[in-house]
């Protein structure tokens, strides 16, 4: 089947732009398309001089993206998963969940000592309120000072000596080739990674029959399933970026088992457990383990954080 020159928007910072570029070499090669990367300034790139918490919900790094699918200006967007909200705008839909990369947090640090043998008092740089949650549950005794800013940004800052260590997401050091300088790569036991953290989302139009057909070239079962599980979750917590929640969803022999966290903003607080079951059932799993952590203190928990927010 011949196919039109598709259009894909996308962010432009560089990892965006790899991520684009990766999606459409797959689709190049595989359904023989021609594909042409616009790229598309979201608030959340305009807005660099305060922490996400204090700006607004996820949805700032792809809503004008999304008003681009909508209209017709673009035929598919490509987003970082764990930037897309839990609800979709009507009419559009995630047509696909590329194969996952590491999934974890990675501490970086002048030093080269990891999160649990950095000096007392050491100054973690980062602008997620699950991160610095987690950082301050383990170490209490850690100082976190916001930064915000594409990779290369955030790793100038720190060697400029702003900060001891920073943390960040395994998955963009290592598709930018930027892996080299990773102290230690954070065991999920330690700290659960943001929903849908490491997964590439293909966002497209539900009326449009042609690119529903080239899903099949892009997505991954398994971590459609993880990711669906974990989106789920969130869902039900009525989390967004404001709120400490971490999720890891893993597919193995055919189970998918779910990890969730919630905790308050400095960490004292947090509750954790995880669920086994089928990936058919993943919307379904990601719900009953939300709601064992609102028997197990998450409400209370969530409740407290959402008080503080508004203050």
């Amino acid at each position: 089947m011949a196919y039109k020159k598709l259009v894909l928007g996308t962010r432009g910072s560089k990892l965006a732009m790899w991520q684009a570029e990766h999606v459409a070499s797959i689709l190049r090669k595989e359904a023989g398309v021609e594909i042409e990367i616009k790229t598309i300034k979201t608030q959340g790139d305009k807005i660099l001089d305060a922490p996400l918490s204090k700006i607004g919900d996820k949805g700032l790094f792809v809503k004008e993206i999304e008003i681009a699918l909508a209209k017709g200006e673009v035929d598919l967007a490509v987003h970082s998963s764990k930037d897309v909200p839990t609800q979709i705008p009507d009419g559009l839909m995630l047509g696909a969940f590329l194969k996952r990369a590491d999934s974890r947090d990675v501490i970086i640090s002048k030093s080269g000592k990891g999160l649990d043998e950095l000096p007392q008092g050491s100054v973690i740089g980062t602008s997620s309120l699950r991160r610095i949650a987690q950082i301050l549950h383990r170490r209490p005794d850690l100082r976190i000072k916001d930064v915000r800013g594409n990779l290369d940004t955030r790793l100038r800052k720190m060697n400029e000596g702003q900060f001891d260590a920073i943390i960040l997401a395994a998955a963009g050091l290592d598709r930018m080739g930027w892996n080299e300088g990773i102290t230690e790569r954070i065991p999920p036991d330690v700290m659960l990674s943001a929903v849908g953290q490491g997964a590439i989302a293909v966002e497209i139009r539900k009326d449009d029959s042609t690119m529903l057909g080239l899903m099949r070239y892009l997505d991954d079962p398994s971590t459609r399933a993880a990711v669906t599980a974990e989106r789920a979750f969130l869902r039900e917590l009525e989390g967004g970026c404001q709120i400490p929640i971490g999720a890891l969803g893993t597919v193995k022999n055919d189970t998918l088992s779910l990890d969730g966290m919630v905790a308050s903003l400095d960490g004292s607080k947090l509750v954790r457990d995880s669920i086994t079951g089928s990936p058919q059932e993943a919307e379904a799993l990601g719900v009953k383990l939300a709601n064992k952590l609102k028997d197990a203190g998450a409400t209370e928990i969530l409740e407290e954080v959402r008080a503080q927010s508004r203050a």
